[in-house]
């Protein structure tokens, strides 16, 4: 099985409380009789889902779709967050090394002129500085954030693999296949075990195999 690499992704979420102030009760003005209302817009209700499709009896070939299995399973999602939290920590670092480094070039720029030769070498010395130790900031915060996504990636793919088997040895199959490299146009979609791998690797009841 070729491996697969866990996605990483930063998202980030912004939430505000509008606040509200109290004010004295205005006078009311005379009252007026009700303007006749329009009927409520019904609602339709959402299609309940549908179970999964049966797996064909005596099939001898099934698919697993392994992004599913990563964002869903326990294993997945826990390695997809140490990946996120690393890369919002080091994203962080770069954006205060860089405020800095603004900080310095304003600096330069609107009291350059006024300042004495030697402050004035010592600062333009201070910002080739740090733009060479942002320049390495980056790439070596980019490594490590590779590496331990091929860290974790190599764990998860040991984990899932005797989980693979185990499905295709309980379904009688020949043939085992990664959804995302078969290049299928068309397949039965009762062949999809991407369920039972997610409930054995999260050590749940997997879907009860036909005899």
């Amino acid at each position: 099985m070729r491996g697969f690499a866990i996605a990483a992704s930063v998202v980030i979420l912004l939430s505000a409380a509008p606040g509200f102030t109290q004010t004295p009760p205005a006078q009311q003005p005379p009252a007026r009789p009700p303007a006749p209302t329009a009927p409520a817009p019904q609602t339709v209700p959402a299609p309940a889902p549908q179970p999964p499709a049966p797996f064909p009896a005596g099939a001898k070939i099934g698919f697993v779709n392994f992004q599913r299995v990563v964002a869903e399973s326990a294993d997945g999602k826990a390695s997809s967050a140490k990946v996120n939290a690393l890369f919002t920590k080091k994203q962080t670092e770069a954006a205060d090394k860089q405020k800095t480094l603004q900080a310095n070039q304003q600096k330069l720029q609107t009291s350059g002129s006024v300042m004495s030769e030697a402050a004035r070498s010592q600062l333009e010395k201070e910002i080739e500085k740090q733009n060479i130790e942002a320049q390495r900031f980056q790439q070596d915060a980019q490594n490590e954030v590779q590496e331990l996504q091929n860290e974790l990636q190599a764990e998860f793919i040991k984990k899932v693999t005797p989980i693979l088997q185990a499905v295709a040895t309980e379904r009688g199959l020949h043939v085992l296949f990664n959804a995302q490299e078969a290049g299928f146009a068309w397949i039965d979609p009762g062949l999809d075990l991407t369920n039972d791998v997610i409930k054995k690797l999260d050590g749940q009841k997997p879907t009860t195999a036909p005899k």
